[in-house]
């Protein structure tokens, strides 16, 4: 038997689902790496999110390992360079200068007053429109948007499949004989158009876990975004049954 989570809670049912409300959800990304002696913290925090109750219902955390700290001498073989030229572009939309770690960004903007703040507490009563995911055999998914309002843009939905208790002995750089570990961190990322369908906007993607040996557990995570920007509309997520 397969099994549904909704909002992050395992019923025994099928298929798998995740569906938000009409309310936002906070997307919370931390750019980071394992080469940085700034970042421990900023991980830490963000797995503390495991534990709250907000957890997938009101705030999804996705952790990016960038590429740029490697040059210290220790290689984060959880950092891709996709993940740096996202950090990268955001910077771009904000008229940056420089990227830095740890990065923590917020529904698309900078934010920089993270430590000790509620993600889910700015959300107010915004309205982002339904999201739901849905599997049959936790590979093949498919993507339903019901923005609030009318259709008016071409969107897109970003997935990511996500890694959690995932720890590293780190032998060199700035943390070096320091055991680090992870959570939410983005072990493959996704970018697929959506199509209006019978009312909604539709799409259907694949999505392998190759690199679940890594991870203690795995979850997904997927947003939808106006075609050409960063920010996003709405947000879901869960974890996924081992």
């Amino acid at each position: 038997m397969a099994m549904t989570l909704v909002g992050g809670i395992i019923t025994a049912a099928e298929p798998i689902q995740f569906k938000s409300t009409e309310k936002r959800v906070a997307l919370v990304e931390l750019f980071t790496s394992e080469g940085c002696s700034s970042c421990p913290p900023a991980d830490a925090w963000l797995s503390k999110l495991k534990d709250s109750p907000a957890l997938w219902r009101e705030v999804v955390p996705v952790a990016y390992h960038v590429t740029y700290w490697d040059y210290l001498g220790w290689k984060d073989d959880l950092a891709q360079k996709e993940f740096t030229e996202r950090q990268r572009a955001y910077a771009k939309a904000w008229r940056a200068d420089t990227v830095y770690t740890p990065g923590m960004v917020l529904n698309g903007r900078e934010w920089r007053d993270w430590h000790g703040n509620d993600p889910a507490i700015s959300q107010g009563q915004h309205q982002g429109g339904v999201l739901g995911m849905t599997s049959s055999d936790h590979k093949h998914w498919q993507i339903k948007f019901q923005p609030t309002g009318t259709v008016s843009a071409r969107y897109e939905a970003t997935i990511a499949l996500l890694g959690a208790g995932i720890s590293s002995d780190v032998k060199a750089g700035e943390n070096r004989g320091r055991k680090l570990g992870h959570d939410f961190v983005a072990l493959k990322l996704k970018q697929v158009a959506l199509s209006p369908k019978d009312g909604a906007l539709i799409a259907e993607i694949e999505l392998s876990d190759e690199m679940k040996q890594r991870a203690e557990k795995l979850a997904i995570a997927v947003w939808v975004s106006k075609a050409g920007t960063l920010e996003p509309l709405q947000a879901i997520g869960g974890w996924l049954p081992k």
